[in-house]
């Protein structure tokens, strides 16, 4: 299922939400162009590789420092491949708008950031052998994708669902389609712990469940002085 719309409209211009995708944009592009060892040593180096930090000799063997910390953050603007950054862009598209709006645009970047940062630690906890780098918007996307459940969950959501060659349209609540978004990456935790005995490492599906919690219950700290007729009223 791929979101293509949603109907709640934005009062201002989402310039932080622009301002990031830019920036992963160009950092992917940025990437593309690199040769390929320097690009993969500033995946490792700036990407999330969860046992760096729970192995230290490991990170000085790889040639990595295990307190490079920074990687928490600066893994939020990697991504790994055309498919990984559409998604995501697509997702940011249409969901950060509204929270940006009803945020406002600096408390919407700290939140997004420290829900980037929480997903990131969530996935470091759960899979702390992880020798992949973890990168992606994902886990700070998962973050405004859980505020947008708690504030908007009657927003109507257009979603395309491709069968074979025929691409089907539905309107769907936001409510629904976030829900079954949460479902997905229970599910996938969990067969991967069913068959493997351990967590899942496949993909970030923990940053994704950690951002997601810690979005919705976080955004109201963010959240400035209600006023008759805000978004937050309307959708309650």
């Amino acid at each position: 299922m791929i979101p293509i719309r949603d109907s709640i409209p934005c009062l201002t211009r989402p310039y932080v939400t622009w301002a990031i995708m830019a920036i992963c944009i160009i950092v992917f592009l940025v990437m593309l162009l690199l040769p390929a060892n320097v690009s993969q040593h500033l995946l490792y180096l700036y990407g999330m590789v969860p046992i760096r930090y729970s192995n230290p000799e490991w990170a000085y063997n790889f040639g990595l420092p295990p307190d490079h910390y920074l990687s928490f953050l600066t893994s939020l603007f990697l991504h790994g491949g055309w498919i990984h950054i559409i998604v995501n862009m697509i997702f940011l598209w249409i969901f950060a708008d509204n929270i940006e709006d009803l945020l406002g645009h600096g408390r919407f970047i700290v939140f997004y950031l420290l829900c980037g940062l929480l997903a990131t630690y969530t996935q470091w906890y759960f899979t702390p052998q992880f020798v992949i780098p973890v990168v992606g918007a994902s886990g700070a996307i998962a973050g405004v994708l859980g505020a947008y459940f708690v504030r908007f969950p009657y927003a109507r959501v257009v979603i395309l669902v491709p069968i074979l060659f025929f691409p089907l349209f539905f309107e769907v609540p936001a409510i629904a389609f976030l829900g079954f978004w949460v479902i997905m990456q229970l599910d996938e935790v969990s067969t991967a712990a069913r068959f493997t005995g351990i967590a899942a490492t496949g993909s970030a599906w923990w940053a994704h469940i950690g951002g997601f919690v810690a979005g919705a219950l976080l955004h109201s700290l963010f959240l400035p002085a209600a006023r008759p007729g805000d978004k937050a009223d309307l959708y309650p």
